[in-house]
């Protein structure tokens, strides 16, 4: 897929952070975009910037840990669209873990799962049969996160968890496309190559009255990549970040270039992988990864 003038692209977590920055880039190429989004007032907005670019777009109020909400966004699409050709399954959270994995809620561990792996079973169950169905050139877009994809990072256990899942899904998806020899294609996309700015550290403020927080569990003190960025200099060390219009940038080529794997990676996050594999290989102990 060179040209995305016309085409049909829906976007989950479209509304912030990566998922706007692809928003924005889709609508400059002349796609057709739609914003799909559990946070309302974000949704309006990102949709009246898409507008005044004059793209096609509309938005649509989805919760991805809901499978009928799922089914409606797709519903909406094809009544307004009559088609879909990209598909980023983007929506994701950070649960803000800190402290011993064994102290952890088991809302917090539900609340992960719920949105970053059964978001995009969700999002698969909802929208494969209409793209198989099309019988014509497709993208379904996953954003994991090497995060679980490639490393273990043991500070967020949850996040990396549902994220290492994720991944599975994704390349078993993959294969089974491949298979059938079915013209939709499935991108794995990891936003990178450093730590993006975008406010996954804020994911509080799109928790579920369902699954509350525990108010008194251990502060991780990261709630922005600000605080990130200001923690490390405590130790005299600089935080190199990417913004979500380098990680649009990337996807886009990406989906150009047919390529599976679109992950840039920073040369830490490659060696620690590489030490990951060569452990896992040689079976040796292996030790914390160091990756900022």
């Amino acid at each position: 897929m060179k040209d995305f003038k016309g085409k049909v692209a829906v976007i989950t977590g479209g509304a912030s952070g990566v998922g706007r920055a692809i928003a924005h880039l889709l609508a400059k190429e002349g796609a057709k975009v739609v914003v799909a989004d559990i946070e309302a007032k974000a949704l309006d907005r990102t949709v009246s910037e898409l507008a005044a670019l004059g793209c096609e777009c509309m938005g649509q109020r989805a919760d991805v840990t809901d499978a009928t909400s799922m089914n409606s966004l797709v519903d909406a699409v094809m009544a307004r669209f009559g088609a879909i050709h990209l598909v980023f399954a983007n929506a994701g959270v950070g649960t803000g873990e800190a402290g011993n994995m064994w102290d952890y809620e088991l809302n917090d561990w539900e609340w992960g799962f719920r949105v970053n792996t059964w978001g995009l079973i969700h999002s698969i169950n909802a929208f494969l049969p209409k793209l198989v169905a099309q019988n014509e050139e497709a993208h379904f877009v996953v954003t994991g996160s090497g995060n679980g994809a490639f490393l273990m990072l043991p500070n967020t256990p949850i996040y990396t968890a549902s994220k290492a899942a994720v991944q599975a899904i994704t390349e078993n998806l993959h294969y089974q496309l491949q298979a059938s020899q079915s013209p939709v294609k499935v991108n794995a996309l990891f936003p990178g190559p450093n730590v993006v700015n975008t406010g996954i550290f804020n994911s509080e403020r799109n928790r579920p009255e369902s699954l509350p927080g525990n108010p008194d569990k251990p502060d991780s003190g990261i709630h922005s990549v600000e605080d990130m960025k200001a923690i490390m200099a405590q130790y005299d060390m600089q935080l190199q970040t990417t913004e979500p219009e380098e990680v649009a940038e990337f996807a886009i080529q990406g989906i150009r270039d047919e390529r599976f794997w679109i992950s840039p990676m920073s040369d830490k996050a490659r060696a620690a992988f590489v030490a990951r594999v060569d452990s896992i290989l040689n079976k040796t102990t292996p030790t914390v990864p160091d990756v900022l």
